[in-house]
């Protein structure tokens, strides 16, 4: 015996058990019981020995008995929970009070359990596992989650560096790019006279280029999505589809003689313009290019659920089945083969940025009803809530 102590060093993988009690009579009894169960068992005939044994030896669970002189188990246990290092240590109470104030008492100050005394043989066991097991299990949880952790920290490092990296290679390309399709146009102007191979060459040119600006500006858009801060706003939604259709998509409305049908009255609701400028341009562009023919388009909005409201465009196409729908808004996938053919990106950047303005998109169809493709936006009062 030293400093209070009693050693008992049979090494188990079963756990460490710190037993504190003033009765020698009582230590005795659980150092053979948990010895013989497969535990290694460290004591303490007092407080201040108990908190000491505790901080150097870290053991695994802790029997406290509450009556001690001196310092009692409500107060050690209270000094052990104030304690880094060993405030997860669950503490089990042995007692003989059986007052409920007492127990609230003890569950108050960081006990997980009591053992009422005269302890039970079966009793002890039982709950020893029980709370080696949970604090086992505890551990693991913690361990996996710091785990987890790092993984998300090196996942948004890396994110990170891939957008700086889309957005820098983007802005590369887009330079020279754009010098091609400045001097391809200047050629389609000199030559405008001319029939033949040599301005179907530059016409080839010039559309290869421009479907590649499509992918830089979509590349450079839904890195701005993922990285770019933004306050939503009341949006006037009939001035960013006069925006649309009259600057952006007048060439392709005259290419396909489309038509567009366009509600008297706009619900309000809040997003972000230039975004949701790019989600009709999409929309809009490919119910004019995948619609029927001549390509009707009619648009329309309507209160939603959770206080949004729905912004759709209904075309009048071949539609879509199922399958092909629950596919529509996956990056880089191309329903329509053998005609017009988009990069695969739009779709996708256009669940992105509802998606970061609070809102959801979707298609509605069937083969040969057309298609309805909606997104939803919230409303001014769930943005004040």
């Amino acid at each position: 015996m030293k400093n209070g102590w009693f050693f008992m060093t049979n090494i188990s993988t079963k756990g460490t058990i710190l037993v504190v009690d003033d009765v020698l009579d009582n230590i005795k009894v659980l150092l053979e019981l948990l010895t013989s169960s497969g535990y290694r068992v460290l004591v303490a005939k007092n407080g201040p020995a108990a908190l000491e044994k505790a901080n150097f030896a870290r053991p695994d669970l802790i029997l406290l008995d509450v009556m001690m002189l001196g310092m009692d188990g409500f107060e050690t246990c209270q000094h052990l929970k104030s304690q880094v290092g060993v405030c997860d240590i669950p503490v089990i109470f042995m007692t003989a009070l059986a007052d409920v104030q007492d127990k609230i008492r003890g569950f108050s100050v960081g006990a997980v359990d009591y053992i009422t005394k005269p302890i039970q043989i079966e009793e002890v066991l039982v709950r020893v596992e029980t709370h080696l097991n949970l604090r086992r299990l505890r551990q693991q949880l913690e361990q996996e989650l710091q785990v987890r952790r790092h993984y998300v920290v090196e996942l948004e490092k890396r994110i990170t560096e891939l957008n700086i990296f889309s957005h820098t290679l983007a802005h590369d390309l887009k330079n020279p790019l754009s010098a091609i399709l400045g001097f391809s146009e200047l050629l389609l102007m000199e030559y405008n006279e001319k029939k033949g191979g040599d301005m179907e060459y530059i016409e080839a040119i010039q559309q290869s280029g421009q479907k590649m600006l499509e992918i830089i500006e979509s590349l450079l858009l839904l890195a701005g999505v993922s990285s770019q801060k933004i306050e939503l706003d009341s949006v006037d939604m009939r001035q960013i589809l006069i925006q649309v259709t009259q600057h952006r998509l007048s060439d392709v409305l005259k290419e396909f003689q489309g038509e567009l049908r366009m509600p008297e009255v706009w619900l309000p609701a809040v997003g972000y313009s230039p975004w949701i400028e790019e989600v009709w341009a999409n929309y809009l562009s490919n119910g004019l290019k995948y619609g029927g023919k001549p390509p009707r388009l009619q648009l329309g909005c309507e209160p939603w659920e959770d206080r949004q409201v729905r912004f759709w465009v209904k075309d009048n196409g071949e539609g879509l089945s199922s399958a092909e729908c629950g596919q529509l808004f996956v990056p880089f996938m191309r329903l329509h083969k053998g005609h017009t053919e988009g990069h695969g990106l739009g779709l996708s950047v256009v669940q992105q940025i509802i998606g970061q303005l609070g809102g959801q998109v979707g298609v509605e169809s069937e083969l040969g009803q057309g298609c309805l493709f909606y997104f939803t936006l919230p409303t001014r009062e769930l943005m004040t809530v």
